[in-house]
C-alpha cells in the first residue's frame, strides 16, 4: 500500500515538473512569434510611411524647382544680365525677395556668366550673394553646360546646408547666365520629426544630407571611394564621419545603440541617386508585444493545466456514474422507441395533410393565371377596335401606293414607282409591329421573370391602346426615360399592367374638359417608379380603402378584378401597386418594381 501511495507521488511529480517545462516552452515560444509579428507590423507601417515621407520631400523639390525655371525666362532677369543697371537690379532684388518669401525658398540669386552673382532676394543684408563668385560651384557649372544643376551643400556665405537648383538663362547669343534657388529643408524636417518617424535623407555616396536629428547630417553611411572629392561637392571642410548606423538584418538596423525597423526606397526623378530611409524604433512596441503575448500564455497554460486538473479529479466522479447513467439509458431508449413510433403516425398524417395544401395551393395557382389571361383576353376585346383602325389606315396606304405604282410603271417612271414599293415596304412592317404587339400580349404570360426596359414596357401598353386614345382626343403626356432603367418582372404580365392602369385613366377622364394622362418614371439604385395619373375627378373616399379588394368598381360594367390582378402581379414581381393619397384632382396610381442590374 506504501509503494502503491509513493509510486503515484512520482508520477505526479514527474507529470508537474513535465507540465511546467511545457509551460515554459510555451511562454518562450509565444514571445518569439510575438516579437517576429511586432517586428513585421513595424516593417508594414515604416514601408507604409516611406512613401508619404518621400513625397513630400519630391514634392518641397519640385515645387523649388520651378522657381529658375520660370524666373530664366523672365525680361527682366534678361534685360539684367544683358546690361546692368543699378535702378533695374534694385528692382529684380525687390522682386526676388518677395517671390522668395511666396515660395518659401532660403534665398533666390541671379549669377552672371562669369559666376559672380548681380541680383540676389537677400541683398542689402550681412548675408548678401551679390558680389559673391560662384562660378566654382558644381550648381553654377552643371547649368552653364547642361541647361540645369543641383547641388547640396554648406553655403559659402550663410554656412548653413541647403539645397542649390539652377537653370541657365538664355537668349539667341548664348548663353547670359544661370539663376538658383536655395531650399533649406528645416521644416521638412520638423514636419518628419513631428509624425514620430526617424528619417535619413542620402545621397548616391551614402552621406546623410538630411533628416530628423540634424547631428547625423554629412555623416556616411558607407565608405566613401574618394572622400576628398566628396567634401568638395559638399562644400565641407571637416572630415566626414560615419554614421550612427548598423545594419543587422533584413529591414532592421541600430541607429545610435537603439534598434529600429525601417523601409528605404530612392526619392525619384526629383532628386536622381537621393535615397529616403524611414525608421521605427523597435523597443517599445516589441517589448510590449512581447510581454502580453508572454502574459497571456502563461495565464492559457495556467488555464489549461487548471482544467486539466480538474478534468482528472471529475474523472473518478464520472466512471462512479456511468454505471447509473447506463440504467438511465436503457429506459430512455425504451420510452423514445414508444415516441418514435407515435412520431411516425403523427408524421404520415402530417404528410397527407401538406400534400392536400399543396395541391389546393396549384389550383389556387392556375386559377390566377386563368384569371389574368381572361383579364388580358378582355383587354384585348376592348382594344381591338383601335388595333383595327389602326390596320386599315396603312391597308388603304399600301392600295394607294400600289395603284400609283402601277400608274407610274405605266408612264416609265421606274424610280418614283420604286420609291412608292419601298413605302409599302414600310407600312407592312408597321402593321407586322401592330400585330406582333397584340400576339404578344393575348399568350399566357411565361413564369420567366428577367429585366425588362421599361421604356419598351410602357410602348408595347400604349400601342395597344394607340386607337382608344387618338379617337378620345386623350392627350398623353410621357417623360422621357433613360434606355438603361430596367425591371425584374415578365413582359407580357408587365404590359397587362400598365395597360389596366392606362385604361383606369381613360375611362376617368371621359367627359373631362382637356383629358390629360401622365405616365413618368422615377428609377432609384433599387427601384423603379412607373406612376399613371389623370385629371379626371378622383376615386370617391368611400371606395378608396376597398379598391384593392375582388369586385370593388367604381365602373357601370366592370367587374371589379383589374386593380386585384395587377396588384397580385405586381407582388409576384417583388413589388407592389398603390394608390397615392389624393391631393388636387384627378388619380395616381403608383407600380413599384425591382430594379434590374444594369
Amino acid at each position: 500500500m506504501g509503494d502503491s501511495r509513493a509510486a503515484v507521488r512520482r508520477s505526479a511529480v514527474l507529470l508537474a515538473i513535465v507540465a511546467a517545462a511545457l509551460l515554459a516552452a510555451l511562454v518562450l515560444g509565444a514571445g518569439r512569434l510575438a516579437e517576429r509579428r511586432a517586428t513585421a507590423e513595424l516593417a508594414g507601417r515604416a514601408a507604409a510611411a516611406l512613401p508619404l515621407a518621400t513625397a513630400s520631400l519630391a514634392a518641397v523639390i519640385e515645387k523649388q524647382r520651378l522657381v529658375p525655371t520660370v524666373l530664366a525666362r523672365d525680361p527682366e532677369v534678361i534685360a539684367l544680365l544683358f546690361v546692368p543697371d543699378e535702378p533695374a537690379r534694385d528692382r529684380l532684388d525687390d522682386k526676388l525677395a518677395e517671390i522668395a518669401a511666396d515660395a518659401d525658398s532660403a534665398v533666390i540669386y541671379l549669377v552672371g556668366a562669369d559666376g559672380i552673382a548681380i541680383a540676389a532676394s537677400n541683398a542689402g543684408t550681412p548675408q548678401s550673394f551679390v558680389g559673391s563668385d560662384y562660378g566654382f560651384r558644381t550648381y553654377f557649372t552643371a547649368a552653364m553646360a547642361e541647361g540645369r544643376g543641383m547641388q547640396y551643400g554648406l553655403g559659402t556665405v550663410s554656412g548653413r546646408p541647403g539645397l542649390y537648383l539652377s537653370q541657365r538663362v538664355e537668349s539667341a547669343l548664348g548663353a547670359l547666365g544661370v539663376v538658383v534657388v536655395k531650399v533649406e529643408l528645416d521644416d521638412l524636417e520638423a514636419r518628419w520629426r513631428e509624425s514620430g518617424l526617424v528619417v535619413q535623407v542620402t545621397d548616391a555616396e551614402g552621406v546623410v544630407l538630411a533628416g530628423t536629428d540634424p547631428a547625423w547630417r554629412f555623416t556616411t553611411t558607407r565608405p566613401l571611394a574618394d572622400e576628398a572629392a566628396t567634401r568638395h561637392g559638399l562644400q565641407l571642410d571637416a572630415p566626414l564621419r560615419p554614421a550612427p548606423l548598423r545594419y543587422d538584418g533584413a529591414g532592421q538596423a541600430s541607429l545610435a545603440g537603439a534598434p529600429f525597423v525601417f523601409a528605404a526606397g530612392p526619392v525619384g526623378p526629383a532628386a536622381p541617386g537621393w535615397t529616403l530611409a524611414a525608421f521605427l524604433p523597435a523597443v517599445p512596441a516589441i517589448g510590449t508585444a512581447v510581454r502580453s503575448a508572454q502574459v497571456t500564455a502563461l495565464l492559457a497554460g495556467l488555464l489549461v493545466a487548471g482544467i486539466g486538473y480538474a478534468l482528472l479529479r471529475r474523472r473518478r466522479w464520472a466512471i462512479a456514474r456511468q454505471a447509473a447513467l447506463a440504467a438511465l439509458n436503457a429506459d430512455l431508449e425504451r420510452r423514445v422507441g414508444l415516441r418514435t413510433d407515435q412520431l411516425k403516425s403523427t408524421n404520415a398524417a402530417l404528410a397527407a395533410e401538406i400534400g392536400e395544401r399543396e395541391a389546393a395551393e396549384t389550383r389556387v395557382r392556375v386559377l390566377r393565371d386563368d384569371l389574368a389571361q381572361a383579364n388580358r383576353l378582355s383587354i384585348l376585346g376592348q382594344v381591338s377596335a383601335g388595333v383595327a383602325h389602326e390596320i386599315n389606315q396603312p391597308l388603304a396606304a399600301i392600295r394607294t401606293y400600289a395603284e400609283s405604282g402601277g400608274r407610274l410603271l405605266d408612264a416609265g417612271h421606274a424610280a418614283d414607282a420604286r420609291e412608292n414599293f419601298r413605302e409599302i415596304v414600310g407600312v407592312t412592317e408597321r402593321i407586322a409591329a401592330i400585330t406582333q404587339t397584340l400576339r404578344g400580349f393575348a399568350r399566357r404570360g411565361a413564369g420567366e421573370i428577367r429585366p425588362v426596359v421599361a421604356e419598351e414596357a410602357i410602348d408595347g401598353a400604349l400601342a395597344l391602346l394607340a386607337g382608344r386614345i387618338r379617337d378620345a382626343g386623350v392627350t398623353v403626356r410621357r417623360e422621357p426615360v433613360p434606355p438603361d432603367v430596367a425591371v425584374v418582372a415578365g413582359r407580357i404580365r408587365l404590359e397587362q399592367v400598365l395597360v389596366n392602369l392606362l385604361q383606369n385613366a381613360l375611362d376617368a377622364v371621359r367627359g373631362v374638359e382637356r383629358p390629360t394622362v401622365a405616365i413618368t418614371v422615377r428609377a432609384t439604385a433599387e427601384t423603379v417608379a412607373i406612376a399613371v395619373s389623370d385629371n379626371g375627378p378622383g376615386v370617391p373616399p368611400d371606395v378608396r380603402e376597398q379598391l384593392f379588394m375582388p369586385f370593388t368598381t367604381t365602373k357601370e360594367t366592370g367587374l371589379g378584378l383589374g386593380l386585384v390582378i395587377s396588384g397580385d402581379i405586381a407582388r409576384e414581381f417583388g413589388g407592389a401597386l398603390a394608390l397615392e393619397p389624393e391631393e388636387g384632382e384627378g388619380t395616381v396610381f403608383v407600380l413599384t418594381l425591382p430594379r434590374a442590374a444594369a
